[in-house]
């Protein structure tokens, strides 16, 4: 997930479930006075934490206020302290553009208190999942304790806005208010502008599925899945590739629904594919064009279309059809299903509709949501070249298990274990981890990682784990009876992640989820078997660490040789400060085992090296040959001062991902750079959102991220010079053992053990 301006602040520099949030749609809204005023008031319904109709993330983070107002009754107050999940609160609304101007204004009233970070307000223009512009407070920096106070933030209208969100947000600790938000229009109010012309799509024409696919299926036979199989691959090649489609003509999940019943009635494969043929035939012939050819400079993946030529699979016909239309295809740089976001390169998927009011279950929506997911990752998956498995294959696998998924759980388990096999750990169902085995709202009070292959307490989540007879260095056996090797065989195939450090934290943070109250656990503490009486607590009442760097400051001296810089608060700002107070030291620690706050790649990078460096090179979909990928030119630091002369070392182990892996790249580049610790989560690359039916979402990692020498790092993670890994020893006498190493990198291999733990403990 990788930005390069301001827009980075809201969407893109978070963890991923929150920058889910950034996406997050809700039902359009009428522009009429009364309606708009209570909302912008906050006046509207309260039926929990916060007004109805508003989405807000994190959890806990965000609620309703009666007490502190600036008119009515309600304000929305945002409030966080050390333990709060992420470096961010936000709560946010959006409408659809039925408004024409020049410019579009957010005002509103904001109260501080204490805010460590910044608060204010923030506006969003998009086109489908695309962003076309962000404004928010940043350079305002309001902060600390203010009165009631009018802000504004002000954006040009993109003629291709169809959406508008808003809302307010806060980063750090405090509390802050919002209240009396007015919107807009070159100086009018919304509800008193022109009403922009609505563009319409096929999309909006054509509702004959609306209510329901009417496909019902109790079994498949062997036949039925082989035959789905094949049409599935159809269906996603011709999304991509003939002209009518490309340019938008055809609803193309309805088009599916209505040839489905045909497919799945074929008594055999030589039917089905004459069933294909047809359908494809009342597409209309495709004119001979040699517009396209596959550009083979800088490829970094090639489309994966022998299958076009297969007869045994396809028949003379059918295959002859498709051969044809991937001849004749035109030059694309933005098809109707997909187009890349502006600026990154990275696959939009602005008009794949979310169907969320389809009643499930519904094989036919079913079956299109596993068409849409394994044709995307055939087309538009950068790493498709690193999938473990034949993708075919997985397409088999997983019709049946998905078609005939009896309710709504079922077959989001069962989408989660496909979208699993694509080992990105980008591309989870994120809309759907409470249904991700263990489930319940209640968990353990402390901290879980694997260390030395085995799940080891590493810490308390809460004052319960305190005292509730569980230690750091605890190694679980048994959770409520059951060995961790059974569970771990459960759980294993609905857990995404790009390599095996990263599935066991993500397993680790979740594996004591379950009911409420009381529950047995076993442990191994010193060789010793002990059975403990434990009780699981609201998972919102325990503050979960995403990181693994040291509590306390952003920066400091440890001694006067060793410096220290922790990423996950570090501060864009104030990046040369950062180095001009680590001057004269033998050597800044950079901990990135967290996910950094704020994009600092090129603002700390450049003050690290010595000339101009290669650290990185990008691979983009080409959108007139669907499959294919290129390389672009190298990504490189320029040396700016204040420079740091000393020697750099890097931090890193499974929680560092995305963003924290690229900045690695780009420190490392530094001569005297030297990364420590273990794997990282091998999972980089702009995220891009794929909306799925029954109102579910995942995402994949939507452009390729390699070295200058094209070296990849997806799956890989970023490999350290040095390995150290915490151990269950260190574990249970409280060291952080990573950290020593990298203190005794820069000092020397003989300053006594005391000297260390007192530089880290001070």
């Amino acid at each position: 997930m990788l930005r390069y301006s301001s827009l980075i602040l809201l969407c893109f520099v978070l963890m991923p479930a929150f920058a889910l949030s950034c996406f997050a749609q809700t039902s359009t809204t009428p522009i009429d006075q009364a309606s708009l005023t209570k909302i912008l008031g906050f006046e509207n319904e309260h039926s929990g934490d916060h007004p109805d109709g508003w989405f807000a993330n994190p959890p806990g983070t965000v609620f309703n206020d009666d007490k502190i107002v600036h008119s009515g009754q309600w304000s929305v107050r945002i409030e966080r302290n050390a333990q709060s999940t992420g470096e961010f609160s936000v709560i946010g609304r959006s409408i659809s553009r039925e408004f024409s101007g020049k410019s579009i204004e957010m005002r509103g009233f904001l109260r501080t208190e204490d805010v460590t970070g910044y608060t204010g307000l923030w506006m969003r223009q998009d086109n489908g999942s695309e962003m076309l512009a962000l404004e928010n407070m940043q350079s305002q920096q309001l902060k600390g304790t203010h009165d009631w106070a009018e802000y504004k933030i002000t954006l040009p209208i993109n003629p291709e806005t169809r959406s508008l969100v808003f809302g307010f947000l806060m980063g750090g600790t405090g509390k802050a208010w919002a209240d009396d938000l007015q919107i807009l229009v070159d100086g009018r109010p919304l509800w008193d502008t022109p009403k922009a012309p609505k563009a319409t799509t096929v999309l909006d024409r054509d509702h004959e599925y609306d209510n329901g696919s009417r496909i019902v299926l109790a079994k498949l036979s062997a036949v039925q899945i082989r035959n789905l199989a094949t049409a599935g691959k159809v269906w996603g090649f011709l999304k991509y590739h003939d002209p009518l489609i490309t340019a938008g003509e055809r609803h193309w999940d309805y088009e599916l629904l209505r040839v489905l019943p045909a497919i799945l009635s074929a008594p055999d494969r030589d039917t089905a594919n004459a069933v294909l043929a047809k359908w494809i035939g009342e597409l209309g012939t495709v004119k001979p064009c040699a517009c396209v050819s596959l550009d083979e400079d800088e490829i970094s993946l090639r489309p994966q279309l022998a299958w076009l030529a297969d007869k045994k699979l396809l028949g003379t016909e059918l295959s002859t059809s498709l051969q044809s239309i991937h001849a004749n295809r035109t030059v694309s740089t933005k098809q109707f299903y997909v187009s890349k976001i502006p600026n990154i390169g990275n696959p939009s998927f602005e008009h794949e509709l979310n169907y969320q009011n389809i009643k499930l279950p519904d094989a036919g929506f079913q079956i299109l949501a596993l068409y849409r997911f394994w044709n995307i990752i055939e087309y538009w998956f950068p790493y498709r070249d690193l999938l473990s498995e034949a993708w075919d294959r997985v397409l088999l696998d997983s019709l049946p298990k998905i078609a005939l998924a009896q309710n709504a759980d079922a077959y989001q388990l069962a989408m989660m274990e496909m979208i699993a096999r694509v080992h990105d750990t980008h591309a989870n169902l994120w809309s759907s981890l409470k249904v991700r085995p263990p489930t319940g709202a209640c968990q353990l009070p402390v901290r879980i990682r694997f260390i030395e292959g085995r799940p080891v307490i590493s810490g308390y989540a809460g004052k319960a784990g305190e005292t509730s007879g569980m230690k750091p260095g605890d190694i679980i056996t048994e959770l409520d009876g059951v060995t961790i090797a059974k569970l771990m065989e459960r759980w294993t195939p609905y857990y995404a992640a790009s390599n095996e450090p990263t599935r066991l934290r993500d397993i680790a943070r979740q594996m004591t989820h379950g009911e409420c109250g009381k529950t047995t656990i076993r442990v191994s503490r010193n060789n010793s078997a002990i059975e403990i009486n434990a009780e699981r607590v609201p998972s919102k009442e325990l503050d979960i660490a995403f990181t693994h760097d040291l509590p306390g400051e952003t920066f400091r001296l440890l001694s006067k040789d060793v410096a220290y810089l922790k990423l996950s608060t570090v501060k864009l700002d104030q990046a040369a400060k950062y180095i001009e107070s680590a001057a004269g030291t033998k050597g800044l620690i950079v901990d990135i085992r967290n996910y950094p706050s704020e994009f600092v790649v090129f603002a700390l990078g450049t003050l690290f090296v010595d000339k101009q460096t290669d650290f990185a090179r990008f691979t983009q979909a080409d959108l007139s040959n669907p499959g294919a990928f290129h390389f672009g030119a190298s990504l490189s630091l320029a040396p700016q001062q204040p420079h740091y002369p000393g020697k750099v070392v890097i931090l890193v182990d499974e929680v560092s991902q995305s963003q924290a892996e690229y900045t690695t790249m780009a420190f490392r580049s530094s001569p005297r750079a030297i990364v420590i610790g273990s794997t990282t989560a091998g999972a980089d690359g702009n995220v891009s959102a794929i909306p799925l039916p029954g109102g579910i979402r995942s995402m994949i990692s939507g452009i390729g991220v390699f070295y200058p020498d094209k070296k990849p790092t997806q799956r890989i993670g970023i490999i350290p010079n040095r390995e150290v890994k915490p151990t269950i020893a260190g574990i249970a006498a409280s060291r952080d053992e990573v950290l020593e190493a990298a203190i005794r990198e820069i000092v020397g291999k003989d300053v006594p053990a005391a000297e260390i733990e007192k530089m880290i403990k001070q």
